[in-house]
């Protein structure tokens, strides 16, 4: 049945790659620089220079970790940098599956090449972009991160992806679906951030008055392994979970395959894009983030002088669960949407605890 899914999930990369528009190459020759970096701190957002360029003066290059038909991370940034291209006519290139030894090394060939915007997708890239604008200071970098960035130089913007945020709302909506009262998460690395989506479910399932629902989080080690989140899939639904939200990527497929085997009916809860197709009797949702918005914000900001600054992402930024909600009823329907509007009215605080779980 995996390898069914593996195949399945082939296909739909294919089309993903047939429908995406290629980004143009890194054309060869000198471009604008962009406007003078010396700037000053505006509240808390961005530093910004003095007067703004042409949009057309900016070139603009990304780099992903993975390849970018993945029908998750990877496709998302890729999404907002397309969508960077085609609301500023700006030049737009980008390198895909770039390791972290490499980046350092692709990053500096693009400034070589003119290109005066370097975005890097995510936070495993963030201590060499920082380093780079260091060097580089007419050179624009954007980075992702999980945190503010200390002593980000004036030309670093720093987008927080704020994890956190979409799994409190994630946290109450398990509570409240769930009917025996046990509750699976599954990460792939144990890295802060994952931390931080498991302490907001369980402040979720505190705030919510669910503190009857156990949660019981485990790690793969691996974003990218089927076979391995299945194998814990499995023993969570033996244990007793009918809830299981998961933390990954391509391992998402693992916990699918868990689920639609399941002797009686398990829910499942995504990340980053609408997985529905695979498992349409138990999808529930998924935590979606777009980086179509803020890319063009910053992007935007950038053309009218704002050499860097700091960018959470959160309800009213990237984030949002997606809707209908399936295989949910309206009751728990309503309490999601309640909890999602005290995350944008600010009634609702997540705490951003990224202590290791014990």
């Amino acid at each position: 049945m995996l390898k069914k899914a593996l195949s399945r999930l082939a296909i739909l990369f294919v089309a993903l790659a047939l429908v995406a528009c290629a980004a143009p190459a890194a054309p060869a020759g000198d471009a604008a620089q962009p406007a003078d970096a010396a700037a000053d701190s505006s509240a808390d957002t961005a530093a910004t220079g003095d007067t703004g360029a042409d949009a057309s003066s900016y070139r603009f290059a990304a780099i992903f970790p993975g390849p970018i038909t993945d029908a998750d991370y990877n496709t998302l940034g890729y999404n907002g940098i397309q969508k960077v291209g085609e609301e500023y006519g700006m030049d737009v290139a980008y390198s895909e599956s770039v390791a972290v030894p490499d980046v350092d090394r692709v990053m500096r060939e693009y400034v070589d090449d003119g290109f005066n915007i370097i975005f890097t997708h995510g936070s495993q890239f963030v201590n060499q972009t920082k380093d780079l604008a260091v060097e580089f200071p007419d050179v624009v970098f954007i980075a992702e991160f999980d945190a503010p960035v200390e002593d980000a130089p004036d030309n670093l913007w720093v987008i927080d992806r704020n994890f956190h945020v979409g799994f409190y709302a994630v946290g109450a909506l398990a509570g409240n679906l769930t009917e025996s009262g046990t509750v699976g998460y599954i990460g792939g690395l144990t890295l802060p951030f994952s931390y931080a989506e498991v302490h907001a479910m369980q402040q979720a399932l505190s705030d919510q008055g669910l503190e009857g629902v156990t949660l019981n989080p485990v790690w793969v080690g691996d974003f990218n392994d089927p076979a391995k989140a299945r194998e814990l899939a499995e023993a969570m639904i033996a244990d007793g979970a009918d809830v299981i939200v998961g933390s990954l990527n391509l391992g998402m497929l693992g916990i699918f395959e868990a689920a639609k085997n399941a002797p009686a009916p398990v829910r499942v809860v995504a990340k980053y894009t609408d997985k529905s197709s695979f498992a349409p009797d138990n999808y529930v949702t998924s935590v979606l983030y777009d980086f179509e918005g803020p890319l063009t914000d910053i992007a935007g900001q950038i053309v009218g002088g704002a050499t860097g600054g700091y960018y959470p992402l959160g309800f009213d930024t990237g984030v949002a669960i997606q809707t209908p909600l399936l295989n949910a009823d309206e009751e728990t329907a309503a309490a999601v949407d309640a909890v999602i509007s005290g995350l944008l009215d600010g009634s609702i605080e997540v705490v951003k605890n990224v202590d290791p779980i014990e």
